[in-house]
């Protein structure tokens, strides 16, 4: 059903905010966030998107755009077309139910994020955060030994956390010290996921195979 492979560059647009999205994308390589935001510019990043994830199913359930998509890094992305949608439910359950699968994860996330957002601090939303990026990443085998790329920065850690960026820095700082994780040169390693995992009280294990689209 693909219909082609597209590419966009780190910091690109790939869907509009205020425009519906053309075509069914999946993430095929790199990194890019789902993002929302104001009048006065104030920016939501919603989530994070890594490959195999799906750009563009939202919105086929709802009658307006509901959020852009940004590229993070470089990324490949490969285009179904909208209409063949349906044919997928109806020609192909074991694919079909990976979609389901995968809308269901993201709402999971959804879910998390408004606990942070509601209950924990600024440095247990973080914890949280590098956890459940680098268990994501690390499922797609996107790790080497414990360590994976990082291409956020504070003001993207602080746009998912609704945190401040002085609030961001002092808490990464922290963790830092505290010898619970490393980010360098554009690489994250948990040195103590156990800790991490206790402070954030952030215990994801997800009970299906991540699939891959």
């Amino acid at each position: 059903m693909r219909s082609g492979r597209v590419g966009y560059s780190a910091d690109s647009i790939i869907v509009s905010e205020h425009q519906r999205a053309k075509s069914l994308l999946t993430l095929y390589s790199g990194w890019a966030y789902r993002f929302k935001t104001l009048s006065d510019g104030r920016r939501q990043i919603l989530n994070f998107l890594l490959p195999g994830d799906l750009i563009g199913l939202q919105e086929q359930f709802s009658d307006a755009p509901t959020h852009g998509v940004d590229a993070l890094t470089d990324v490949t992305c490969c285009v179904f077309p909208l209409s063949r949608l349906w044919d997928l439910y109806r020609e192909h359950a074991a694919l079909a139910f990976n979609v389901t699968w995968l809308a269901a994860r993201e709402e999971s996330f959804v879910d998390e994020n408004l606990l942070s957002t509601g209950k924990r601090n600024a440095a247990e939303r973080i914890a949280a955060l590098l956890l459940h990026l680098h268990r994501r990443a690390t499922r797609l085998g996107l790790a080497q030994d414990g360590t994976i790329h990082f291409p956020l920065t504070q003001l993207h850690i602080a746009d998912a956390l609704g945190l401040s960026l002085i609030h961001t820095n002092r808490s990464l700082r922290k963790l830092h010290r505290a010898g619970l994780h490393r980010i360098e040169s554009g690489k994250l390693t948990i040195l103590n996921p156990k800790a991490l995992e206790r402070l954030a009280e952030y215990y994801d294990r997800p009970v299906h195979p991540v699939p891959l689209i």
